[in-house]
């Protein structure tokens, strides 16, 4: 039974089997997310996992490029639902995964990556913070990878992006559908039986097994150079290392938003002792701070539409972000709070 079986929908919604499928269709878009997708899989989402007939829910893109690619919208409470989702959540991130795409499968049971998908978390280079719950999930990666991260935009690929703890599971792209039906067939399955299918197919992968995780020579500098109280602290760990990767990280932090480096090596500190839920609220604030200040927009002008990839911050220094400001930005909103 299918509540949105039209092709030219943004996103269908499906029952097939024993599964709810939210399939994210606007593959010339990257499957970014537009505020009317998020306001149908939310309530579908919560009938779902109402439904003694929904035994597991499935997420993924169209088109075999993207999973859901970068668009900025505040979609704390679809992250909520899939992170505290009480029936098994699988995202299928095969593909670009950024942005909003993150949100929607991060905080879930079980995300598989294939060779296909391409991971990051580029806010601080337009001027935002992590704001789909990155201030959860990040922190919790093993040593500091998460803050590298989110402070230099790092992508990742394929199977290391599994290595690196973002997803559950690595299977090629090809084998996508036959799991997909795999799951979808299952008999009134369990979180267990739903982990059994995908550790047999991750079992069975091979593609890239031999493969060094991507980060593994340079993992001991990121848990200490990564690892400063604040951001200044972090650029002097790099400049006294003064290897080639620091210096190379320098370049890369060097045109990021001061005051988004500044927003976002806290939010993680913070975030890393916090639930989910307070995480969100938190995020909720530092993005109203960044609509309310001048490099998001700036950001999102150099980046995504004049594409000069020359923004010109304000404050344009690390050392001209005050405490006073950042700490205003992480102030609560009192009855304008967020609530989940």
């Amino acid at each position: 039974m299918s509540k949105h079986s039209d092709s030219a929908a943004e996103v269908l919604l499906e029952r097939r089997g024993c599964a709810g499928v939210i399939t994210m269709n606007r593959p010339k878009a990257l499957n970014a997310l537009s505020l009317s997708m998020i306001r149908q899989i939310y309530p579908q989402l919560k009938k779902w996992e109402q439904d003694p007939e929904t035994f597991l829910i499935i997420i993924k893109g169209n088109g075999g490029k993207a999973f859901c690619g970068y668009i900025v919208h505040i979609l704390n409470a679809v992250t909520f639902v899939t992170g505290t989702c009480q029936k098994p959540y699988v995202a299928l991130i095969d593909g670009i995964t950024m942005g909003g795409g993150v949100g929607v499968s991060v905080h879930g049971d079980f995300r598989v990556a294939t060779e296909k998908t391409l991971f990051a978390m580029p806010e601080t280079a337009i001027g935002l913070v992590p704001d789909v719950g990155g201030g959860y999930f990040l922190p919790r990666l093993s040593g500091k990878i998460g803050y590298y991260l989110a402070l230099t935009g790092f992508r990742l690929k394929g199977r290391d992006v599994q290595k690196a703890g973002i997803a559950t599971h690595f299977v090629e792209s090809e084998k996508m559908a036959a799991l997909e039906k795999d799951l979808i067939e299952l008999e009134s399955p369990s979180k267990k039986n739903v982990a059994d299918i995908l550790d047999s197919y991750h079992a069975k992968c091979k593609l890239d097994q031999e493969k060094q995780f991507i980060l593994h020579e340079h993992l001991e500098k990121i848990n200490s150079l990564f690892s400063a109280n604040t951001m200044e602290d972090v650029i002097q760990n790099l400049k006294q290392d003064g290897s080639a990767f620091s210096l190379k990280q320098l370049e890369i932090i060097s045109k990021m938003s001061p005051t988004s480096l500044k927003m976002t090596l806290r939010q993680l500190r913070e975030g890393a002792s916090m639930s989910l839920q307070d995480v969100l609220t938190m995020e909720y604030r530092l993005t109203l701070a960044c609509m309310r200040g001048h490099d998001f927009y700036e950001g999102v002008r150099a980046v995504l539409i004049d594409k000069d990839q020359a923004p010109k911050w304000k404050p344009a220094a690390l050392e001209e972000v005050t405490d006073e400001f950042i700490d205003s930005c992480f102030k609560s909103l009192g009855s304008s709070d967020l609530k989940l």
